[in-house]
């Protein structure tokens, strides 16, 4: 990522609505009533962000009691689908989206989110540079929500129970995994179902192997339509090679997110490789606390010959929200995003509720009762040496991401080869 960004970011220590339908927006219930339509992508509203985002609604509600507040939230594979949906037949007025080329390029071309003043931001606490993936021709369209590490979540007690320790190298991670699954349990669960998590993880992988080179050689790759450079066969290979080898739980190719966290949750599975974004399961009370008091976490283990080393980390800013250009209350629905981004409310509220790191800066938000997966997940971001930037996913065009989540399961499940898997994406950028 852009040194700018670093180095503040090394500085940052780091939602009762029904849920409806979403359509256009026309309900007005005498001369100053409203109501908001809000589309999230997170429908869990008892837990992590989802709770966040809840409290949040609930908050501003009282506080005007004029507003009406519809949440319509869907995970992530069929949010993305329905807004799809949504951008050609009439957006709710305020929705999630994510600043990274993949996503946005095309929202953007469509004129389906309304401008922004970034002036309005000056004293909210963003992280330098957060702003940017959320800009085009120097407008502002959406503001950021997170700050995102991919970290392997492991249970510290099956751990220590077998006398198993933390990989320093991948080799070691492989070696790990093989004395695992001897054992009878799954060594990593993998939402390889929806493509995007396998897709994140070989980026994790192929940023140990190629270092600060990482982002001009995707944007090359992507530019270029070639994929063949030996940074991404090795990547891929060890990806590949983890997959064959037993790391990830069997039919992980067909199984989705919420199989995999509940393999991790239930015991079943030793590891779980997903973003900071999950660290409020040391705080769900949904899982057994033997398990959540146990969770910890470790960053990719550095490859033999990688450029990138131990304290090199895959990080970036990930899901924010926006408004809709065309929405009849656009005037109340900024008026909420802007309440939402309070220094005291998505930033504050997500650091007490463990749910990873916002893309302002939580450090006046130390209390001393965080969890020690949230201090742990803090100290990788606080000591990082660098950070990739956007996963190779969401780095070109919207073609590219849909081709390379689909193709990554082939490659991973070995029914197509690297250099097969590496071609297809390659030609998706042409």
């Amino acid at each position: 990522m852009r040194k700018k960004f670093l180095a503040i970011l090394l500085a940052a220590v780091m939602a009762t609505t029904a849920l409806t339908g979403c359509g256009k927006t026309e309900k007005k219930v005498g001369n100053d009533q409203v109501t908001i339509k809000l589309f999230s992508n997170l429908p869990d509203r008892k837990n992590g962000q989802g709770l966040v985002e809840q409290m949040i609604i609930d908050e501003y509600v009282k506080e005007n009691p004029n507003v009406k507040i519809e949440v319509e939230a869907l995970y992530e594979e069929a949010y993305k689908t329905k807004f799809k949906a949504y951008s050609m037949n009439g957006m709710p007025d305020v929705v999630s989206i994510w600043g990274q080329p993949s996503f946005l390029d095309d929202v953007l071309e469509a004129g389906v989110l309304a401008e922004l003043k970034e002036s309005d931001y000056k004293d909210y606490k963003f992280i330098s540079g957060s702003l940017e993936g959320f800009k085009k021709n120097g407008k502002l369209y959406g503001l950021p929500r997170n700050t995102d590490v991919q970290i392997i979540y492991y249970n510290q007690k099956l751990f220590n129970d077998n006398g198993w320790s933390v990989p320093k190298t991948y080799n070691e991670l492989m070696d790990l995994s093989k004395k695992i699954k001897a054992a009878g349990i799954v060594p990593m669960a993998m939402d390889g179902g929806d493509g995007w998590p396998l897709a994140c993880y070989l980026t994790d992988i192929l940023y140990k192997v190629a270092g600060s080179d990482y982002s001009s050689l995707v944007s090359k790759a992507i530019a270029n339509g070639d994929f063949s450079a030996p940074e991404g066969k090795k990547a891929t290979q060890i990806l590949v090679d983890s997959a064959s080898a037993g790391m990830f739980q069997t039919g992980f190719d067909a199984q989705d997110y919420g199989t995999a966290m509940n393999l991790f949750t239930n015991g079943r599975a030793a590891m779980f490789a997903m973003g900071s974004w999950e660290t409020s399961m040391a705080l769900n009370k949904d899982i057994p606390e033997e398990i959540r008091t146990n969770i910890r976490a470790f960053t990719m283990p550095v490859v033999d010959g990688g450029k990138a080393g131990a304290k090199d980390i895959a990080a970036w800013h990930g899901g924010g929200y926006a408004v809709s250009a065309n929405s009849e209350v656009k005037e109340e629905a900024i008026k909420f995003l802007n309440y939402m981004f309070r220094a005291d409310k998505l930033s504050k509220y997500g650091w007490e509720n463990g749910v990873g790191m916002s893309a302002q800066n939580q450090s006046e938000y130390l209390s001393g009762n965080e969890t020690e997966l949230q201090l742990q997940v803090m100290g990788f971001v606080q000591n990082a040496g660098s950070v990739s930037g956007t996963p190779i996913n969401d780095c070109g065009p919207s073609t590219f991401k849909t081709v390379i989540e689909t193709e990554i399961l082939g490659v991973a499940n070995g029914s197509v080869s690297v250099d097969t898997f590496l071609e297809r994406i390659g030609a998706a950028c042409k």
